[in-house]
């Protein structure tokens, strides 16, 4: 959580007013257009990637897949774009760094095999080796806004928080594992890997780190976008199972596993936003007191 330092003055206390600085709102700008065209490409079109995207994909499911997180990350950055509160983005910015992060990695460990003179490939460069760092340089300015909790603000139950915390880590360690060592996961996953394709479906996992902010803070408003997000994601992915239902290895046992766990956490997500958002709008309420608008 965020806390007023002894040292401050009261005129650099008075700057922490939680507010979403303008450089992050630009940039979340700049985002969306690119999130939502590579959506459309890989989502509408996962077979033609070798005319139409940075790299040519096999099978159809996993262009969907990252197409899913591209869709989830646009509805995310329209959010920063409209949003008040850093509080309820900060979270999800440093999960959007490290999968850039990741993103750039992998190109650069797999650069033969992307289409370096299509003009797809020049933008994946460009967004995938500067991304991460304008996206922490955003983070760490706007950090310095950041407010304290306010004691009336509405905080998770026990329960969600360490189901959120143990998500959240789940998934960071299944990317880290399939970017870091994707020959030990391709052999059993649901579809078929090639070890760029691991290591991206790889970084679209850790994108749920996001919801390791419940360790430090347990405020419903640092999480509440990145359920949104993640009601997105996943509902997307399954319809993208649905769609490519022939590249999945029905007898793997992990195939039913990861289905299992998706369509869980999908359910889990509606169930939270569903209490979280009507206790809020109690609380917010209340506070205002009867007879005010």
């Amino acid at each position: 959580m965020v806390r007023a330092r002894r040292d401050e003055s009261p005129a650099q206390a008075s700057q922490r007013d939680d507010r979403v600085l303008t450089a992050t709102r630009v940039l979340a700008v700049a985002l969306v257009p690119i999130l939502l065209t590579a959506f459309v490409i890989l989502y509408a079109f996962p077979g033609d990637t070798a005319r139409l995207f940075a790299w040519t994909i096999r099978p159809e499911l996993t262009p969907m897949v990252l197409a899913s997180a591209y869709l989830g990350g646009a509805w995310f950055f329209v959010r920063v774009a409209r949003e008040r509160r850093w509080a309820r983005i900060g979270a999800g910015l440093l999960a959007v760094a490290l999968f850039a992060a990741l993103l750039g990695i992998a190109t650069a460990l797999h650069w033969d095999r992307f289409n370096h003179g299509h003009p797809a490939f020049w933008l994946w460069a460009a967004l995938y080796f500067t991304a991460p760092l304008l996206v922490l340089a955003v983070w760490v300015a706007n950090q310095q806004v950041a407010a304290p909790p306010r004691p009336d603000e509405l905080r998770l139950p026990p329960v969600a928080r360490a189901l959120i915390a143990v998500v959240g880590a789940l998934a960071l360690a299944q990317g880290l594992l399939m970017f870091a060592a994707p020959s030990a996961v391709i052999p059993d996953w649901p579809w078929t890997l090639t070890p760029l394709t691991c290591r991206v479906v790889g970084a679209v996992f850790c994108l749920g780190s996001a919801g390791l902010v419940v360790l430090v803070d347990s405020r419903w408003v640092r999480v509440s976008l990145m359920v949104e997000v993640e009601v997105v994601m996943l509902t997307l992915m399954l319809v993208a199972g649905l769609r490519a239902r022939g590249d999945l290895h029905g007898e793997r046992a992990l195939t039913w596993l990861l289905l299992t766990g998706l369509v869980l956490t999908l359910l889990a997500s509606l169930r939270l936003w569903w209490v979280m958002a009507t206790a809020d709008r109690a609380t917010r309420s209340c506070l205002r007191g009867p007879g005010t608008g």
